[in-house]
């Protein structure tokens, strides 16, 4: 590339910016006040408040998060298709406030694992508009030069949220209990995240780089480059990727809500574990920018194999009989840091692979697979804990599956070029 056009695209980058910080900061609260983080952050801090009051056992208590995958998964791909159709803002605003509201009904639960378990399949279905598919869309819309970064600084929110969430919800809960600390979560969404949404978050239409268009159709992806969904279902690349993500996000997610039995069962306090969760979110902040950042320089298959394949060492790390906390830190970071660049990898494959014209709908395909083996983990993570005693069985399960199948990105070769009229046809 010569300087001059070197010269061209940092201005171009930097105009992006400028234009479109007001999406990134309303993107960030959505994402950060949603389904993405709430659930995932903040169950193993109210498991072991509703195992006291009600006699559940742990693997009932994730069950509830299992629940919302299997919700999700019909639930992502109609969010998808409804943001493609009549765009991004409303159905995000729609969604945080039935999401919000769900979550205020936690705080009146009875002793009932059914209800328990209809308030999660309710939150997870009005509450998929909340999910990454809906405001990375748009951000991929305003951003093409630097679409690794800023797809890491919206969803930074997750990242944000569980830092703040484990310290803010030890305090409400030791003043008011665990129904006051379902309360605070449930105004998040309704107080934080839908003001910024309608103040901030519109869409561009038309061509993804900073090109406005006037919204006046019905079907606003029209003009986009790239695949639509059908096409994108008869693409080998599309089934490597969904079969992927299921094993990977099941090694990554399973540790993280079962974080404090884990690191109970091996000798660390409960005042340790209380400054050692929130390494989580702060790495996964760090995971999110870094990995971004490198998303926007480096081939995109061989930074998701590098970064989703380093926590394996996380797993064997946290299989071991005894832990200190120096080394439990270590684990923590490497866990965080990848699960930071997870949904941002997929998202950002999703756009360059099969472009922006059916984009919601394809992302919401994987976000689909990897919720499934993320939902699923915490169960069965709890399962194999509550069978045999020890956490160990599935780590190790985990450090293998890592590195073995982030390697599948590999195999999908250079990014292909899409434009409108050829409806990614180039590609395959």
């Amino acid at each position: 590339m010569d300087s001059t056009r070197s010269g061209r695209s940092l201005g171009e980058g930097k105009g992006e910016f400028r234009r479109g910080w007001p999406i990134l900061l309303a993107s960030l609260l959505g994402i950060g006040c949603g389904l993405a983080a709430m659930p995932f952050y903040t169950a193993g801090v109210f498991a072991p408040h509703l195992a006291r009051e009600f006699g559940w056992s742990l693997g009932e208590i994730m069950a509830g998060l299992t629940i919302t995958t299997v919700t999700v998964i019909v639930a992502a791909p109609v969010a998808g298709i409804l943001c493609d159709r009549y765009g991004t803002r409303p159905v995000a605003v729609a969604s945080l406030a039935c999401f919000g509201l769900a979550y205020l009904s936690l705080a009146t639960l009875g002793n009932s694992l059914i209800r328990f378990y209809a308030t999660w399949m309710i939150a997870a279905a009005l509450g998929a508009g909340t999910l990454p598919i809906t405001f990375t869309r748009t951000v991929n819309q305003w951003f093409d030069h630097h679409r690794g970064l800023a797809l890491g600084l919206a969803m930074t929110g997750t990242g944000l949220f569980g830092v703040v969430c484990k310290p803010l919800l030890a305090w409400v809960i030791g003043l008011y209990g665990w129904r006051g600390g379902y309360v605070a979560l449930g105004m998040l969404p309704l107080l934080v995240a839908i003001p910024m949404v309608l103040l901030l978050f519109r869409e561009q239409a038309g061509k993804p780089a900073n090109a406005v268009a006037a919204v006046a159709r019905v079907d606003q992806s029209a003009e986009l480059p790239g695949f639509t969904r059908g096409e994108a279902l008869r693409h080998w690349r599309f089934w490597l990727i969904a079969v992927i993500l299921v094993p990977i996000s099941f090694a990554l997610a399973g540790a993280v809500p079962n974080l404090e039995p884990i690191l109970l069962d091996r000798g660390i306090d409960a005042a340790t574990i209380l400054t050692l969760t929130p390494l989580v979110g702060l790495s996964s902040i760090g995971g999110r920018l870094i990995g971004g950042w490198l998303l926007d320089r480096f081939w995109a298959p061989g930074v998701a194999f590098v970064l989703l394949g380093m926590p394996a060492v996380s797993c064997l790390i946290l299989a071991n009989g005894q832990l200190d906390p120096g080394m439990a830190r270590f684990a923590i970071i490497l866990i965080g840091f990848a699960l930071g660049i997870e949904y941002d990898v997929v998202a950002y494959l999703t756009s360059r692979f099969f472009g922006l014209r059916a984009y919601a709908a394809i992302y919401s395909m994987f976000y689909v697979c990897f919720s499934t083996g993320a939902g699923f983990a915490p169960l069965v993570f709890g399962m194999i804990r509550d069978r045999t005693q020890d956490f160990a069985p599935a780590l190790m399960a985990s450090a293998i599956i890592l590195p073995l199948c982030a390697a599948g990105f590999l195999f999908l070769g250079r990014y292909p070029q899409l434009t409108p009229s050829n409806k990614g046809e180039s590609a395959i």
